[in-house]
């Protein structure tokens, strides 16, 4: 596979036949000094760069053989393996399969290599002792030699399978017939938007309907004032007998019996139009279906993904917990699937590391040593609800409270007012976090942000139920598809919006002397509870098209249209100019330009062509709360934000040219640095928001630059992130011993995690 990007493929080519040389020399050296720790070590390094590169380039064959090869030089520096002639030939065969795969990687030109071979001829980890090597080589020798070893059977004979004769075709043969077939996803990903499409011919062709009907109105009346017309003329005929009058009669004949007929063919057409747009919609709604059926998934398929993680994740922290899976049948979208598999992983991970206890504090308090972390899935009408619980120690309200206040989420006067939902709530804030050290494996440090951020981006909701001492529960609320939305119209200073209607609680007609002021803000009474009314031309700052009449006496009986809407514990009502209609749309996702407009996540064409805006729910309940906040006390005015510099140490010219492009296409300003002891020197230069290190370097280590910055009082407070293909639980310890803020491995890389990770720290 050829790397696309041309910059990425020009530093890849020097940087790997730089360091697969190296290897090739270090290779022969070994061959005559096989002990030398110094010469282990720098090869270790090396092969250690190459494989972090390959990794950051999605080059797995390579990484694959690089990742083999370390084990074995790592073996060897451990003195657990000696490198002898035979290992040294395996070595450096591994070394020429890289080489071909890094042509292809540069070249796109197709080489035949079997990584499955390559990987093979190395010795396993209960292999790397001198007696057992022996034993493997010897048999690799005989396998070489294509002869079985003494008292080894040949190969076994396999008998053929036994085909029946074929019969002439009578009543007694079954016919042949496929039950079940695989369909690639891409082709149904791109069956879905025609299926929407199509759904909104259907409706622009009931609006032709209207239209039909409109034209055949006028005909009528038409038809109408020419029958009028002609009984004048037949009575100015019988009172003149004028011959003009009679030639007028006549064209008004003709012309009345071309009415007719124009009559009779819209008639038929309307008649043929409604024919066939009760056929489409029946058409549309089975073919909706059936591609929507095709797509859904059952939960189980990401849901069988966590067992094993629970269970390493709890015996990493010393604990013990067991999944429970309930509901795993329970089918969705295919695209929920795959989105939601990183938030459940983030909330599993936060139960782990922060709800269920170690085995000996719940023994104390009287629960059983293992925890319990329960995953259940249920369907409604339209929705599909996936609750996360845990039996571990819960949430502490006034823990959250403190950290929300010193991460500046909110004023204490804010805090006063919140609700205990609102306050467990502030945990999914970005910026909230209660680690001091953040780890990629624990999930720490990312945030339960992340996990919002992405239920919110499949316009579901997500609510928090905690007890001390008793667990938590996350309850997510996600749409079944996401191939078309079900949204209420509403009309606003002449210009249409779409509510998705799986946030609309309700809709009414409110009486203006219902709606009271209550903390400086318009509000009514719904299900026994006040909520806040606010205009959403307010809440979208639109310009008014006609002014705004103060309401006086006499507008006391007169009612506006309200949408309550609502998400998690959040309502609000908003106050529109019409209550237009309920349908089925396809949502056209924002451009690029578009992404970041608040209050908005889309726009669709209703049938009558015109363009519509589709409201974020979230969105505007988040405007709703700071205008309700509005006249309370202030957080301080922060200053302008300047751009900030970041230090980054990388030895891997690829990985580090890659890393500087994200970084800079976040908006820092980067300064690099080939390794450990050049981070040193350059970090006293000049100010640094944070510094992103690599581990394995020459000169000084990315552990080494650490310890060597947190014994100087300057840089204590210093956030620094180690990015490394060291992955261990052992290699992560060290990493929390010497200081770092946080820990990412390359194997799990993310982009989005590791800048959200650096803004958290920064």
């Amino acid at each position: 596979m050829r790397i696309e990007d041309k910059e990425l493929r020009d530093l890849f080519k020097i940087e790997s036949e730089e360091q697969l040389a190296r290897l090739d020399d270090g290779l022969l050296q070994l061959e005559k000094d096989p002990e030398n720790q110094i010469l282990l070590e720098e090869m270790f390094r090396h092969i250690h760069t190459l494989k972090g590169g390959v990794r950051m380039l999605f080059l797995p064959d390579m990484e694959a053989i690089a990742h083999r090869i370390e084990d074995v030089l790592a073996a060897a520096k451990k003195k657990e393996l000696l490198l002898n002639a035979d290992i040294i030939d395996r070595l450096s065969r591994a070394l020429d399969a890289l080489k071909r795969l890094a042509d292809v990687a540069v070249t796109g030109h197709p080489a035949e290599i079997e990584v499955s071979a390559i990987l093979a001829q190395f010795p396993t980890p209960a292999e790397m002792t001198g007696q057992a090597l022996h034993l493997e080589l010897a048999a690799q020798t005989a396998v070489e030699t294509d002869h079985p070893a003494p008292n080894q059977p040949g190969p076994a004979h396999i008998p053929t399978s036994h085909q029946p004769e074929t019969r002439q075709e009578g009543p007694d043969v079954v016919r042949f017939r496929i039950d079940t077939i695989r369909v690639a996803t891409e082709k149904l990903d791109s069956l879905m938007p025609l299926v929407g499409e199509l759904g909104v011919t259907k409706n622009r062709l009931a609006h032709r309907l209207v239209t039909i009907d409109e034209t055949l109105r006028l005909w009528d009346k038409l038809t109408r004032i020419e029958a009028g017309f002609r009984s004048s003329l037949n009575e100015m005929q019988r009172d003149s007998g004028n011959g003009s009058v009679k030639r007028i009669a006549e064209h008004q004949a003709q012309k009345q019996e071309l009415v007719e007929n124009l009559g009779t063919l819209l008639n038929a057409v309307r008649t043929a139009a409604y024919e066939d747009s009760s056929n489409l919609e029946f058409i549309a709604g089975d073919l909706e279906d059936g591609v929507r059926s095709i797509r859904l998934l059952p939960l189980s398929t990401v849901f069988n993904l966590f067992p094993r993680m629970v269970r390493d994740l709890a015996r990493a922290q010393g604990k013990e917990a067991q999944l429970s899976i309930e509901g795993g049948e329970t089918t969705a979208d295919k695209r929920i699937l795959e989105e939601i598999k990183d938030p459940l992983m983030h909330m599993i991970r936060n139960a782990i590391d922060h709800g269920i206890e170690p085995p000996e504090e719940r023994e104390r308090l009287g629960k059983s040593s293992t925890g319990v972390i329960s995953l259940k899935a249920y369907q409604t009408a339209s929705n599909v609800i996936i609750e996360l619980s845990d039996d571990g120690r819960g949430m502490d309200l006034e823990a959250i409270k403190s950290n929300a206040l010193r991460a500046k989420l909110c004023t204490a006067e804010e805090l006063e007012a919140m609700t205990p939902a609102d306050i467990l709530a502030l945990i999914l804030m970005s910026g909230f976090s209660t680690s001091t050290f953040v780890s990629d494996v624990s999930g720490r440090g990312v945030g339960l942000d992340v996990v919002r951020a992405n239920v919110e981006g499949l316009k579901g909701s997500i609510r928090i139920e905690s007890t001390v001492g008793a667990g938590s529960a996350f309850t997510v609320q996600l749409p079944i598809t996401l191939a078309t939305v079900r949204v209420l119209i509403v009309e606003v200073e002449g210009r249409k919006y779409a509510v998705p209607v799986e946030h609309v609680q309700s809709t009414r007609l409110v009486p203006r002397h219902e709606i009271f002021t209550l903390e400086g803000h318009g509000t009514t009474v719904l299900d026994d509870r006040p909520v806040s009314l606010l205009r959403l031309a307010d809440l979208l700052e639109l310009e008014e098209n006609v002014p705004r009449q103060e309401t006086g006496p006499e507008d006391k009986t007169t009612v506006v249209p309200c949408v309550f809407i609502s998400s998690g514990e959040d309502r609000a009502g908003l106050l529109v100019d019409e209550l237009i209609d309920e349908q089925e749309i396809v949502l056209k996702p924002q451009s690029t330009l578009l992404r970041r407009v608040k209050n908005t996540s889309g726009a669709t064409i209703l049938g009558t062509g015109e363009v519509c805006m589709v409201l974020n729910a979230q969105d505007l309940l988040k405007s709703v709360r700071k205008r309700e906040t509005h006249s309370r006390a202030r957080l301080p005015i922060e200053e302008i934000e300047r751009t900030k510099v970041i230090l980054m140490a990388e030895d891997s010219l690829t990985t580090r040219t890659q890393m500087k492009r994200i970084l800079e296409g976040a908006g820092y300003e980067v300064v690099t640095a080939v390794d450990g002891l050049d981070a040193f020197d350059k970090i006293g230069a000049r100010p640094f928001d944070a510094l992103v290190t690599d581990i394995m370097m020459p000169n000084m280590d990315g552990l080494t630059l650490t310890q060597k910055l947190r014994a100087d009082a300057k840089y204590r407070e210093l956030p620094i992130i180690l990015v490394t293909t060291l992955s261990s639980d052992e290699d992560r310890k060290k990493g929390l011993d010497v200081g770092a803020s946080a820990y990412i491995t390359k194997p799990a890389f993310d982009q989005k995690v590791f800048l959200d990770t650096l803004r958290r720290l920064t």
